[in-house]
């Protein structure tokens, strides 16, 4: 591809991605002169395209609606985020999911081979519910198709793990590597000396990406976040995979954000620890959305039964007074008690 070429096609993504464009900022963006943006402009003009010039002080260029862009126009981090999207697409719950593979396989069809390259190395499982966004927490494509050809391959791989920074998450086991079960505030350590793992999975729930894998100091199954992840090169020896407890990699992170107990080498329950019925007298349409994976009953107009889990009994207790009502507890008693033990610390709050 020369690199007239190379101009032209930046120059088209450009283009797709707003309406109108300064001949300013076109050259600014692509590192050219304002003359050579008027000539890239005319000869994309020769080639079908329809480009329109715009009024103003700076003058500018507007591709005009109907101007498709051919699928090949991606670049790498464009190709990353088009396998995540499509590939997500197959939990939507919105029958997309056979249009999706298409869309995925139509558009490989048409990429040069190193993109193909790059696309297929990235293989990842979506989980539909998590414990929350990582808006904060990007990662590189780089780490996730590293972490995912070393699963891919069955190689071993070696990283730096970035220390935890006084954070608290559903469970301490979801996404920090170091195997506790209950959920707990951690202090700021240094950073852990490299690891070294067998790696199963990678899994992306609510924005956030995790690897599944073996953790051979630890002789132990780990789910670390990829976000703090580093990692080293070259990658370590070929291994057998082994089984992830349970046999489902999606029911075993799962299990996991919900902090099921465990016993070493056995597989979890995706099930919440603690899990309660109550009636809130609010609608089921002013509940459901809020709902998460609980279980909404229509009541009548004014009422609706929820049933849901959490970590905890009082974890639970106080994520149902976020739908600002009275509430009936059908069951079980561990809920009442803690509803009873949260009235209290908060009347001590208050004093």
């Amino acid at each position: 591809m020369t690199t007239t070429t190379s101009r032209l096609l930046n120059l088209l993504s450009l283009l797709q991605t707003r309406r109108d464009w300064p001949g300013s900022v076109l050259a600014d963006r692509l590192g050219i002169s304002h003359r050579t943006v008027r000539r890239d402009v005319d000869r994309l003009r020769e080639m079908g395209y329809s480009i329109q010039a715009t009024m103003g002080p700076d003058g500018g260029y507007r591709l005009d609606a109907g101007s498709e862009l051919p699928p090949l126009l991606f670049d790498d981090d464009q190709v990353i985020a088009l396998a995540v999207a499509l590939r997500s697409a197959s939990v939507s719950g919105v029958g997309i999911e056979e249009a999706a593979f298409r869309a995925l396989t139509t558009v490989r069809q048409v990429m040069p081979s190193r993109l193909r390259h790059r696309l297929d190395a990235l293989s990842f499982t979506t989980i539909p519910l998590g414990p929350g966004s990582a808006a904060n927490d990007p990662v590189s494509p780089e780490v996730l198709i590293a972490i995912s050809a070393a699963a891919r391959a069955r190689e071993v791989l070696r990283f730096d793990y970035a220390s935890r920074r006084s954070t608290t998450t559903a469970t301490a086991t979801a996404g920090d590597g170091d195997g506790h079960d209950q959920p707990a505030f951690k202090p700021d350590r240094e950073p852990e000396a490299p690891r070294r793992v067998e790696p199963h999975h990678l899994v992306t729930s609510t924005g956030r990406w995790y690897l599944v894998a073996w953790d051979l100091d630890r002789d132990d199954w780990r789910v670390f976040r990829a976000d703090r992840v580093t990692p080293r090169t070259p990658t370590g020896p070929r291994f057998s995979q082994r089984e992830i407890p349970g046999g489902d990699v999606s029911e075993y992170v799962s299990a996991i954000f919900k902090g099921s107990p465990i016993l070493k080498g056995s597989p979890r329950a995706n099930v919440w620890p603690c899990t309660g019925k109550v009636i809130l007298h609010r609608p089921a349409s002013y509940v459901l959305p809020f709902a998460g994976d609980g279980t909404v009953e229509d009541l009548g107009p004014d009422r609706c039964s929820l049933e849901v889990g959490s970590w905890s009994w009082v974890a639970l207790a106080a994520a149902l007074n976020r739908f600002d009502t009275d509430i009936d507890v059908i069951g079980p008693p561990e809920l009442t008690q803690a509803f009873a033990q949260l009235a209290a610390r908060n009347a001590a709050t208050a004093r």
